[in-house]
Parts: structure tokens; sequence; C-alpha cells
């Protein structure tokens, strides 16, 4: 049985080999072959630990760039074929969980950093995946928010992800929520409501995990 990971990687990969290796993306001064390199040294190097354990970030540079020398094919065909037997990500339920958010955001770093382009259309079932991941982690994505920070679906569907006043009111769905919370403030299809301030003040907070 197909998966939402399963499938937003085939669509990752998709977006990927679409733009080519030198295309722009949101993640600030990678082009989609860093991206690429990226994904694949996340599943595949024990030197992904650098994404999480700050003093190995600079081995985990490293390796991402050597990554990044290969073949923009080699690395498409890595991220479509999945990570190695004995990685942690190859169990479903590891890849359902940690893959379907990543996946998803990063087609959309993709996406929405070409100069005309458009957020891929969301299906329900995806919707209400992402809208659950969002419930369990919004509060680690907006721990460094300057004010309190609400996240609301259209149909009223509150979570809060940093309490504090004054508060602002982030509006969308949940994708264009997740994309808000994790720092892509300025892609996401929101609306903000509260003191012209503190709105200003979310816009450019340093929201996500990293």
């Amino acid at each position: 049985m197909s998966t939402h990971a399963k499938r937003e990687r085939q669509l990752l990969a998709d977006v990927l080999e679409e733009a080519g290796p030198d295309a722009p993306t949101l993640c600030q001064g990678w082009t989609t072959r860093d991206l690429a390199a990226h994904v694949v040294v996340r599943e595949r190097s024990a030197d992904a630990a650098g994404l999480v354990i700050k003093p190995l970030a600079s081995r985990l540079e490293r390796t991402r760039a050597e990554y990044a020398a290969r073949p923009y094919d080699e690395l498409l065909q890595l991220i479509r074929t999945g990570p190695p037997k004995m990685s942690p990500f190859a169990w479903k339920q590891v890849d359902e969980a940690a893959n379907t958010v990543e996946f998803f955001i990063h087609g959309e770093d993709v996406r929405r950093a070409r100069p005309l382009g458009t957020p891929r259309e969301v299906d329900p079932p995806l919707a209400e995946v992402l809208w659950r991941r969002l419930e369990r982690a919004a509060r680690m994505m907006g721990r460094r928010s300057p004010v309190g920070l609400v996240l609301r679906r259209p149909n009223g569907q509150t979570v809060v992800a940093h309490k504090g006043t004054p508060v602002v009111t982030v509006t969308g769905e949940p994708g264009e929520l997740l994309l808000f919370v994790s720092g892509r403030q300025a892609a996401a299809k929101v609306e903000l409501a509260g003191e012209e301030a503190a709105v200003a003040r979310a816009r450019d907070a340093a929201l996500g995990l990293g």
C-alpha cells in the first residue's frame, strides 16, 4: 500500500528533475542540486546527525557538498529509490512520520522559488495528514517566535505555536501554515491578523526546527 511519504518522495523527485540542477530554491543559498544532495544525505549518511547535533554540522556540510558533486541524475535516482534497508527511514512508519512533511515542504521550496511558480493543489487526505503533523510540531517550530502565534485553518481549527503577547493569528490551509511556521513566511499563502508591529515581527521571525 502506498503511503503519503512515498507519493511525496516521487513528486519531489519529479519537480527537482523538471527544474534541473541549477534552479533556485527557497532554502537560502541552495540550488536544486544542493537540495537534492541534502535529501540523499539525510537518509543515507550517518553524518545526517549534524542536522540536530550542532557540533557535527560542519561535517554534515562537507558530506552534503561531496554528494552535490555527483551527477544530478544519480541524486534523483537515489531519492526515488529511497534509503538503504538498514536506514531507519526504510521502515514504513518512520518514513511516513519523518518524510511526508519534509518532502512536501521541499517540493514547495522548488516550485515557489520560480519567478512564476505556483503552489500545488493539496488533496483533502494529505491536508488532514499535514494538519495532524502541524498539531504535534507547531510549538517546536514556533518556539522562537517573538510574539504569540496562533495557527488557524479556514474551518476554524487552531493550534498554538507560541504562547505570548501580543498575539498574531495566521490563517491558511495546513500546507501553507506548515510553510509559514517552518520559516518560509514570505512564500506561504496565509492571512495574518494582529497589531501591525506584531505582524511584522511574525513575518520576520526565525521560525522552524533549525
